[in-house]
């Protein structure tokens, strides 16, 4: 199936003779993408790809044009480097010059966001099905009745083949990601990995709805059959897929989302799950889309027959599948949801300090959100040889153009306003730091987190955590107690105390920068340094 442009190419300023492949279905991207030589069809149906050098984001390569629009509004630094306009200007040129040299372009008109309201209409621009594909499944798919008048506000042009020039163009390398919000125009070059075009758009969403009220957020959401929400806030590993995908819940969404007035609403109408390692047993709904025609595999090893290894890492550790939200049962049938009753933010505490849950006041909870703590542990990279503590503020600092202050702020006033209560939850070790301890049994975080969601944890007797000031209970059914107290399951206790204080001081350190930002209550919420006491 495929529907004409109902605003040509040309007349957004695009010439080319390229033959236009507009708004392809599925079956037929699948087609062009296999006849193109792009990819290969595996067993079952799935389209297996490879991004070749990129596997993953190029973070360091992207930019945003700093100009009178984005001057005062964007968060400027590492996370947000500036290129100029006359930068962005010689980019354009070249790139609409590589853009016409094409003989085929395939493009799709899509939203980001599934409320009306709050939505973007973005267009896609690809040399490659595939790209297409990718990104048809992963935002939400207007009618045929919206694209006959869709006008497309956002344009991204994704060419991998180009090659950056930085001196003439103001970036870093041969591959460019140029976001210019004035224009509405994003340019990605010199990349196969189809996650910057995601991402790209979660930006442009992440710097038009703060104005409106509406919170965008990195986080998962479903539903429970009481039809309250919930959203689970988490960087890689902390379990934020695995726990939010429950068959009992009804899942809006995997990644991104908005939190309006009236509604949780998914940016997306697929999801994009990391397969690595992914086995049947532990996530079949997940596994089950590896295994079904439309999805595509990024870096997935195939044999010659067509049959999957997703154990194997030889092309990436960062194996991903695209697939639409449709895949997964019980699913949202309108990608929204009520606004969050419970507000969870996972940690994977590599230090063994955190206690499995833990309620937070409003304060508390902007606090760790702008913290967006979790750890790396021992062997994930060369030279980490102990946990290390990882900060990304507001659990997606790459993806904030406003300040994180924009951001928690936000939250703190939704979670005031709707009551919503907020919970951190530590899936990582007890007993003692990475090495010594055991990681967290799933099975009691599964208890805890649904006693949180079901509100029966709130009639629990709660301890003041001494370190960090939340409230954490004493005793839950079906949870050994024991692990509600992290010091008691260590060996040495002492050594405890002077490992929470080294985490502690790291909290404190990261968080001086957002101290002028925020007001007293928030700063009142930091965890309590204390006189550890001394090795012997």
């Amino acid at each position: 199936m495929t529907t004409p442009l109902s605003i040509s190419l040309a007349d957004q300023g695009f010439i080319t003779a390229a033959r236009i492949h507009p708004n392809y279905g599925t079956d037929a991207l699948v087609e062009q993408a296999v006849a193109r030589g792009e990819g290969k069809l595996a067993k079952h149906g799935p389209l297996v790809v490879e991004t070749g050098t990129h596997t993953g984001r190029a973070a360091k390569d992207k930019f945003i044009v700093r100009d009178a629009t984005t001057e005062d509004s964007v968060w400027w630094g590492k996370v947000n480097a500036a290129m100029t306009p006359q930068h962005f200007a010689n980019l354009k040129v070249d790139f609409l010059s590589h853009l016409a040299a094409k003989d085929d372009l395939f493009v799709a008109d899509l939203f980001g966001g599934s409320q009306p309201e709050y939505r973007a209409k973005v267009r896609v621009i690809n040399e490659l099905a595939w790209h297409n594909l990718f990104i048809r499944t992963l935002l939400v798919r207007p009618t045929e009745q919206e694209l006959a008048g869709f006008d497309p506000e956002y344009t991204i042009i994704d060419l991998p083949s180009f090659r950056a020039d930085p001196q003439r163009h103001g970036c870093r390398s041969e591959t460019v990601i140029a976001v210019n919000l004035s224009e509405k125009l994003i340019l990605i070059g010199g990349t196969k990995y189809a996650g910057e075009m995601k991402k790209s758009v979660f930006g442009i969403l992440n710097f038009l709805l703060p104005p409106q009220g509406v919170m965008p957020m990195h986080c998962s959401a479903n539903i429970g059959q009481d039809g309250k929400t919930a959203v689970f806030f988490g960087l890689s590993g902390t379990g934020k897929t695995t726990l939010s995908a429950d068959a009992s819940r009804t899942l809006i969404g995997d990644d991104e989302h908005g939190w309006s007035d009236t509604a949780v609403f998914n940016f997306e109408g697929g999801c994009y799950a990391k397969v690595i390692r992914l086995s049947q047993e532990a996530e079949p709904e997940i596994y089950a889309t590896t295994q079904m025609p439309g999805t595509v595999l990024e870096n997935v090893v195939m044999d010659a027959d067509g049959n999957l290894d997703l154990d194997d890492n030889r092309l990436a550790e960062n194996t991903r599948a695209a697939y639409p939200l449709s895949a997964i049962p019980n699913t949202s049938m309108h990608n929204l949801g009520p606004v969050p009753s419970n507000v969870i933010m996972l940690t994977a505490d590599a230090f063994g300090v955190l206690p499995p849950i833990s309620r937070l006041t409003p304060d508390q909870a902007m606090y760790h959100f702008l913290s967006g703590y979790t750890a790396k542990v021992a062997g994930t990279e060369i030279g980490v040889t102990e946990p290390e503590a990882t900060f990304s503020t507001c659990f997606g600092a790459p993806f904030m153009p406003r300040h994180p202050s924009v951001y928690g702020n936000l939250l703190k006033k939704r979670i005031a306003e709707g009551g919503a209560q907020c919970w951190l939850v530590n899936t990582g070790w007890t007993g003692g730091k990475y090495g010594t301890g055991n990681r967290m049994p799933i099975k009691a975080t599964r208890a805890l987190l649904n006693a949180a969601l079901d509100g029966s944890l709130n009639a629990a007797t709660f301890r003041k955590d001494p370190n960090f000031g939340f409230e954490v209970p004493v005793a839950v059914d079906g949870v050994d107690s024991a692990i509600l107290d992290p010091r008691s399951t260590w060996a040495d206790g002492e050594e405890y105390d002077r490992t929470a204080q080294k985490l502690v001081q790291l909290f404190i350190a990261n968080f001086a920068e957002f101290a002028p930002y925020v007001d007293d209550g928030v700063r009142g919420a930091a965890p309590v340094q204390q006189a550890a006491p001394q090795a012997a």
